[in-house]
């Protein structure tokens, strides 16, 4: 590997404030960042993401690249849950296996957000329609994960309500507002969005270490608990996101010829969600454990995706 671009990546001040936050809750400090502002810095950071997509989808044609990685989007979304579960059924219950291989399947916006990041330090552009990638892969993994809990349970016939995981799929609020963002930075001229740039742009940076920061605050206070369930799901944790954003690195390029939209591919198999797949299992699935499939993905897979797992994918686009 490139350790240059790996030492780039580890001294990324966004993602030193991530480790500033795990360090912060190790040390008992009192450091927090208050909840109305964190919900603040998601909803600017998901819609900055979305409206600059959004722009740079308008000038681009929408052609049979653009086709094609939707449906190899929707794809990953239907096949990571598939194969996780069979794996996490060996050491888990019906419950959590398909709660933890949907939040596999779908994606993390954050971690998204924080390869997008990433790429600008590499001087990389990206297509905009990467960004209605990344909203499309949310409903599919989540309705997988359901039916399979609902097939492979024994004994118990309640009836999974599936019109209400699809509602909650498609109008989940990160959904919306990305896909929103979207469609108002592809209509809007170039003139209209110059004049936002400063909110949209300029500042973007400076709120994702903010954000990263309170990430890391949230993962560390999830650690201790997490590790008492024993090793198969840290290793899953660890293991798995790597092997998926390898996979689809390589086969990404089948797809696309941009090394820019392989890497987001790439962060798009690897991620997992710890947003909007704990809020619909809850809703449909209260058996399954949210003490195991959120800090596996916002402690262990999350930290291991934008400190090791880029520079790692982004090799293997480049050298593979």
């Amino acid at each position: 590997m490139d350790l240059h671009l790996l030492i780039d990546n580890l001294t990324n001040p966004a993602l030193l404030f991530f480790f500033l936050g795990l360090m912060a809750v190790q040390f008992k400090s009192d450091l927090q960042i208050p909840e109305n502002s964190s919900k603040f810095i998601s909803i600017y950071l998901l819609f900055s993401i979305g409206f600059k997509g959004g722009q740079e989808l308008s000038h681009s044609p929408l052609d049979t690249e653009v086709g094609l990685s939707l449906v190899f989007g929707i794809f990953l979304a239907l096949i990571v849950p598939i194969y996780t579960y069979f794996i996490l059924r060996r050491k888990l219950s019906v419950e959590n296996a398909g709660a933890i291989a949907a939040s596999y399947g779908s994606v993390s916006a954050v971690t998204f957000i924080t390869a997008i990041s990433f790429l600008e330090v590499q001087h990389m552009e990206f297509g905009g329609h990467m960004v209605a990638v990344m909203a499309l892969m949310e409903a599919p993994s989540i309705i997988i994960g359901v039916s399979l809990i609902s097939i492979f349970r024994n004994g118990d016939s309640e009836k999974m309500p599936y019109s209400s995981v699809l509602k909650h799929s498609v109008t989940n609020g990160s959904v919306v507002l990305i896909l929103g963002s979207l469609i108002i930075g592809f209509v809007a001229n170039e003139e209209q969005a110059a004049g936002i740039a400063p909110f949209t742009t300029d500042i973007f940076k400076g709120f994702l270490a903010i954000f990263l920061l309170d990430m890391g605050l949230a993962s560390g206070q999830r650690l201790k608990s997490f590790f008492k369930n024993g090793w198969f799901t840290v290793l899953f944790a660890i293991i798995t996101p790597l092997f998926n954003g390898i996979v689809v690195a390589l086969l990404s390029r089948y797809i696309t010829d941009s090394e820019a939209n392989q890497f987001l591919f790439a962060i798009l198999g690897a991620g997992a969600s710890y947003i909007a797949v704990p809020a619909a299992m809850r809703l449909v699935v209260p058996k399954a454990n949210p003490s195991l499939y959120i800090p596996m993905a916002l402690a262990v897979t999350f930290p291991v995706n934008i400190s090791i797992g880029m520079p790692i994918y982004m090799y293997v686009i480049q050298n593979v």
